[in-house]
């Protein structure tokens, strides 16, 4: 029987279970003709403007000591956080209207996929398929059967994933994703451009052509221009499984469509209670909720990921590559659904108005519904509109 989900979004959800220690930050639309993006901090239930700091969130998090910056930040009180979240669901990315936005803003949103043992697994599955759900279970079933249930502790690149990739061989088995999964170098591809990701209580899109896709709750590093991971977010890398699984050329528009991309709801910030030790060891749950009654819950844990944070940062940044601004990167899934959703043997895939909650006990809760990208409103601030309301609002002046 089909149900209205009721959008909504407690502080509860939103907030870390530690949020009165927890260095957070964030960006919220302020409406009028001085408002705009703004940058803002959460104190005991409220949002605090910090736009003093820095006029972008990439220009915060580059000063070396941006998280004693933000502790030691006094600024206006923008309201209760339970408002602009209410406002935020209600009304959406509406520039009439309050709201929420993703946290980042200047940084290009990289991605790094096949980090998992399990979600490599479902990427060969799609390729073999061709991106057709219904022949899944038996190419599953059959790389289960040579590969045993050990592969989550092999690391990439060494003597070991070497001897695993000759039996794959042998077996005419190998694929690009066990590739990237086994071998010395990781898969770093672009979500997202600066600006285009969206944030909690708005709509995330599916492309209307896709027939098989699904959430990806991922840690996302928040990376300085010098490489430091200064702090850490929730992301959903949304997928579409039919698409990538036709073609790996076809990533880009697997991965990127409008509101393809959500981001938050905030960023916390490395600092004395928060560093690298815990975003290692981060553990992610999902669940999504459908209007057709469905109901699906997954986890997945930055513990048994294959490649450390650090390392992860080395493949997308360094010598070979520079983010003037920093970057958001995204760190990859170890969900991977395969619960059959609307017949036998075709596995999970969205409905539309599906309502996807992602959860971290120390960074939050990002919670979207899920709809056509064509029908979402279009993506059109972007950074010359940026820069020209920075302008009109006296926040762009020469760094210290």
């Amino acid at each position: 029987m089909a149900t209205t989900i009721p959008r909504r979004i407690t502080v509860e959800e939103s907030l870390p279970v530690d949020a009165d220690r927890a260095l957070l930050i964030g960006r919220a639309w302020v409406p009028g003709n001085l408002g705009g993006p703004t940058l803002v901090t959460v104190r005991q239930g409220e949002l605090v403007d910090i736009s003093t700091i820095a006029p972008t969130m990439a220009g915060l998090l580059a000063l070396p000591d941006c998280a004693a910056r933000v502790a030691a930040a006094e600024g206006p009180s923008l309201g209760a956080l339970q408002g602009w979240l209410d406002d935020t669901c209600v009304h959406g990315p509406d520039p009439a209207h309050r709201h929420l936005l993703a946290p980042n803003d200047l940084q290009v949103v990289k991605a790094a996929g096949v980090t998992f043992a399990a979600s490599m697994l479902e990427r060969v599955i799609e390729e073999r398929t061709r991106g057709d759900a219904a022949g899944a279970a038996a190419v599953r079933a059959s790389l289960a059967g040579i590969l045993g249930d050990k592969l989550s502790d092999v690391r990439p690149g060494s003597p070991e994933a070497l001897r695993i990739k000759q039996v794959l061989l042998a077996q005419g088995l190998w694929s690009q994703y066990l590739e990237v999964g086994l071998g010395p170098d990781a898969e770093i591809f672009t979500k997202a451009a600066p600006l285009a990701s969206v944030g909690t209580g708005v709509g995330v899109g599916i492309h209307p052509r896709s027939t098989w896709n699904n959430p990806e709750p991922e840690v996302v590093l928040a990376v300085a221009p010098d490489s430091r991971i200064v702090g850490a977010a929730l992301g959903n890398d949304v997928n579409l499984r039919d698409f990538e699984g036709r073609s790996a050329l076809l990533l880009g528009k697997a991965k990127d469509n409008n509101a393809s991309c959500s981001v938050g709801p905030w960023i916390r910030l490395c600092d004395a209670h928060f560093g690298i030790d815990e975003i290692a060891a981060t553990d992610i749950t999902l669940t999504v909720e459908g209007e057709d009654g469905f109901v699906m819950d997954g986890h997945s844990t930055m513990r048994q990921i294959s490649r450390s944070p650090q390392e992860l940062v080395t493949h997308a940044m360094g010598a070979h590559h520079q983010y003037p601004d920093g970057m958001m990167l995204f760190c990859g899934t170890l969900f991977a659904p395969i619960e059959d959703r609307d017949e036998p043997g075709a596995g999970f895939t969205h409905h539309q108005q599906d309502r996807v909650a992602i959860r971290a006990a120390q960074l939050g809760g990002l919670v979207n519904w899920v709809q056509d990208c064509t029908t979402l409103p279009p993506w059109t601030f972007g950074l010359g509109a940026l820069m020209h309301n920075l302008a009109r609002r006296g926040l762009l002046h020469p760094p210290p």
